[in-house]
């Protein structure tokens, strides 16, 4: 790990900022704290950061807005959100926003520090170490993919996508013919606490197909491979009438 790399903490609990702060900076990490919503957010407009530690309940703005917020800007760093809530429900909420994992307080340090070193990783893993290349408009075929406006259009026209079903998508297309077994994707998209729940990765792909394939019993984009996961087609695979121009 580079010791170069940056978390910034948003957290309005001393206690447990000084806490993170303490053990992240053991591990070689800089870290930057702030106890304000919209102080997170001037920070990870400008800052070069690894990740960002987002607590749930913040004054003046709601963590799950703070979320909102950056990813509404195309901004990619991974969040790893903490919170004293504990219903599924405000978990699944918080992942719908744009948030990489979640913690529920009071939380083990251990845990949590290998939650922070998995997403990081799945930051390198993915290629988004650069936020440049990160925010580059893709395009396959008749799908266009803007990160930075976390749009999509096929054929020209708006696809609505839920967070997941658009990180998904964007991953796949950044690395066509690459086969992405259900845990790979269920680590790259959804992170450490969905190890194991590959039925998700299985509901979301069906959900995306019915979206963008013309024909989502027999997809032409994300292509199943057997025994392995799924994979995004190759430009020499499409057919003829769904070349880009």
């Amino acid at each position: 790990m580079s010791v170069q790399a940056a978390i910034l903490i948003v957290e309005d609990d001393p206690d447990i900022a000084d806490l993170l702060e303490l053990h992240l900076s053991d591990l070689g990490y800089r870290v930057d704290v702030v106890d304000d919503g919209r102080d997170g957010i001037d920070r990870a407009r400008v800052g070069d950061y690894a990740l960002i530690l987002l607590d749930r309940m913040l004054p003046s703005m709601d963590g799950l807005d703070v979320c909102r917020t950056l990813r509404a800007e195309g901004i990619p760093t991974p969040i790893l959100m903490l919170t004293a809530k504990s219903e599924e429900m405000d978990k699944v909420v918080g992942l719908d926003q744009g948030a990489d994992d979640y913690v529920t307080k009071p939380f083990s340090v251990h845990e949590l520090l290998a939650r922070v070193k998995a997403l990081i990783r799945r930051r390198r893993l993915d290629g988004t170490e650069s936020e440049g290349d990160a925010r580059r408009d893709i395009e396959v075929g008749p799908i266009h993919i803007s990160p930075s406006k976390r749009t999509v259009l096929l054929y020209g026209k708006a696809v609505d996508l839920t967070a997941k079903e658009f990180d998904l998508l964007a991953l796949f297309a950044r690395h066509p013919g690459r086969a992405f077994s259900r845990q790979e994707l269920l680590d790259l998209v959804w992170g450490y606490q969905y190890a194991g729940y590959s039925h998700t990765v299985n509901s979301h792909i069906n959900r995306l197909r019915g979206k963008i394939e013309p024909e989502p019993e027999d997809p032409q984009f994300i292509r199943t491979v057997w025994g392995v996961g799924y994979r995004f087609a190759e430009r020499e695979e499409l057919e003829p009438d769904e070349q880009a121009a």
